[in-house]
């Protein structure tokens, strides 16, 4: 009797247990379905399980010790991780779109020859670009401002072919950069004074500017200091590694040219522009290189020619040209400016400065070709057209066209024009603000794992995928600036960055970036291998980030954690310390973060390869 009243109790007890396991593996389901639905923004009950679930400690100063839990690869039965090779000596200043001996085979009319021209797939590299022997840490901004390694940057030739202009100087084993310049010898300081008794650069109106042939950027260089950020850009040429020695000063810099193709950039980003004897030749094409500039400034920006023409009637003989042929150009050079709205502001000794009006209402751009205004924006290899860009409709003369902009820092976080006039499709101001707060939370984290970022050690940001440009709003600091890249196969966003008071720039990361290797501090990337891992290979995105970072330097990935474990396979054989760790809100949110050292190593005769496998 006693056995069967017990084998009857646990009969009835068995479905009572049952019951109580199925409903906590549903409670448990439907908390984890729950979380993952608000993207891990859980309330402070969610937040509280995961804090319980996983403390993800300090990691300090990128010393990849145990402090967070690693996330494991999913698929171990994969073979190891490829062992990328160093690349040949030769290849210490890559860059794989701006290489010479492509570049001379094509036509050198209108520049083409210094355009983009990037190697087909099967020329591309699969090695790891070195460092020079005896590279250094850069100095510190703001020391690098006016000092380089020669080590870095091993060419002399600008210390002897600009020494009457104070380029550069060669000093022991540095380079002095004494802020001079061809139409500024003088000093950029003195120069940029002259310009703010015109311009007014001093209140925050004027944050963002463009700088054509910008040569050491010594202009931007000066610039910062009165908080505006130049995007500066020259061709590589016979002035050898002046966008290499900009960058070597922590000043933002690309290689580029005014050719056939569009810059790339949005239209009404910049709130001033100059020439300084940058020799483009303005009145050729029928006025197109003037017509693209006007694309890229801003209704009410600021355009300053310093050099030819500008004061020919002192320097004629010195540029070996007739008086005739120089006032013709400045007379062409002024038609043309009236024709884009411009106004003349100023002209005295070898300065001009002409203002864009705010709108067409009080002149009228009579030309039989105006641009379509829809395709202001499409830029990445398309030609440039003569044709003038119109400006945004507007309702009254007193209204800037395509929206007024408040003072920088004001203009940071305040809602874009392109935002507020709904022409970002899916972007609201409240959404944008939304993105704002968690870009905020997002850099506090990178914060808590690298205690360096944020300090002077890291100046040469990049965002591989800006978006809204909420990373570098969130980091923006007078000891950093930011390149926020929008991939062409991305949302066009950049018009907003640039209305945030930002630059960036526009790239298809399938190709490789404008600029010399090792010169970023810290890269991050947000969605990006999601975003291109069915357009290339993810490997040579991989490659070309190693290729412009420094030793040293950082990484940030955040994506999610299937393409993470891809991209984790590859970095293992890339000489990377990287480590993958769980999400803010806790390892139940499938996006993760890989953070990342690139060890220090220069290149030898020993470690050459004779191909690039």
């Amino acid at each position: 009797m006693g056995s069967k009243t017990n084998a009857s109790g646990q009969r009835a007890r068995r479905p009572l247990s049952i019951f109580a396991v199925l409903g906590l593996c549903c409670f448990f389901y439907l908390l984890g379905a729950w979380q993952r639905s608000g993207s891990g923004k859980g309330d402070n009950l969610a937040l509280k399980v995961n804090k319980m679930m996983t403390d993800c400690s300090v990691l300090p100063n990128l010393s990849f010790d145990s402090h967070h839990n690693d996330v494991e690869i999913v698929e171990p039965s994969e073979p190891k991780a490829k062992v990328f090779k160093p690349c040949d000596l030769k290849y210490t200043d890559y860059t794989p779109c701006q290489e010479q001996d492509r570049a001379m085979t094509f036509p050198r009319e209108n520049m083409i020859y210094r355009e983009r021209h990037c190697p087909a797939e099967n020329e591309k590299l699969h090695c790891l670009i070195p460092a020079p022997k005896g590279y250094t840490t850069p100095f510190p901004w703001p020391k690098s401002r006016d000092y380089a390694y020669y080590a870095n940057v091993p060419y002399k030739s600008l210390t002897v072919e600009k020494a009457v202009q104070n380029w550069v100087q060669f000093k022991g084993n540095v380079f002095k950069f004494p802020g001079g310049g061809t139409m500024f010898p003088q000093g950029a300081d003195a120069y940029i004074d002259e310009l703010a008794s015109v311009i007014p650069i001093a209140d925050g109106s004027v944050r963002t500017a463009l700088d054509t042939g910008c040569g050491v950027a010594s202009w931007g260089a000066y610039l910062l200091k009165r908080n505006v950020l130049a995007m500066s850009f020259a061709p590589k040429d016979n002035h050898e590694a002046q966008v290499q020695f900009a960058l070597e000063r922590g000043v933002p810099a690309v290689i580029g040219v005014l050719g056939t193709i569009r810059l790339p950039y949005p239209s009404r980003a910049f709130d001033m522009a100059q020439c300084s004897r940058c020799l483009i030749p303005w009145t050729s094409n029928e006025g197109m290189y003037l017509m693209e500039v006007d694309r890229v400034l801003r209704p009410g920006g600021y355009w300053i020619l310093s050099g030819p023409p500008i004061n020919w009637k002192t320097y004629y003989q010195t540029w070996k040209r007739s008086k005739e042929d120089l006032k013709a150009e400045q007379r062409k050079i002024e038609e043309l400016a009236e024709s884009l709205c411009w106004e003349k502001k100023y002209e005295k000794g070898d300065i001009a400065i002409w203002r864009k009006k705010i709108n067409d209402k009080s002149c009228q751009r009579k030309s039989p070709n105006v641009c379509d205004l829809d395709n202001a924006d499409d830029v990445w290899y398309e030609k440039m057209e003569v044709c003038k860009t119109p400006f945004p409709k507007v309702s009254s003369k007193n209204e800037v066209a395509g929206g007024e902009l408040k003072k920088f820092p004001a203009r940071l976080f305040a809602v874009p024009p392109r935002i507020a006039k709904g022409t970002i499709p899916g972007v609201t101001a409240e959404s944008y603000q939304d993105d704002n707060k968690l870009w905020k939370k997002h850099v506090n984290t990178y914060k808590r794992i690298n205690k360096l970022i944020g300090t002077t050690r890291y100046r040469n940001l990049m965002d591989m995928n800006a978006d809204l440009g909420g990373f570098a709003a969130a980091i923006e600091s007078q000891k950093s600036w930011v390149m926020n890249v929008v991939p062409t196969i991305a949302k066009n966003t950049l018009g907003v960055i640039y209305e945030r008071g930002l630059i960036g720039i526009y790239h298809d990361w399938c190709e490789g970036f404008s600029t010399y290797p090792r010169t970023y501090d810290l890269i991050h990337a947000n969605g990006l291998f999601s975003l291109y891992q069915d357009k290339c290979n993810l490997e040579d995105i991989l490659l070309e980030m190693d290729r412009i970072l420094r030793p040293e330097g950082a990484i940030i990935i955040r994506d999610e954690v299937d393409v993470l474990n891809k991209v984790k396979k590859i970095v293992g054989g890339m000489r990377w310390d990287a480590k993958m760790v769980d999400h803010e809100d806790g390892p139940l949110v499938p996006e993760k973060i890989l953070v990342a050292v690139k060890e220090y190593w220069v290149g030898s005769s020993k470690n050459n390869t004779s191909n690039d496998e």
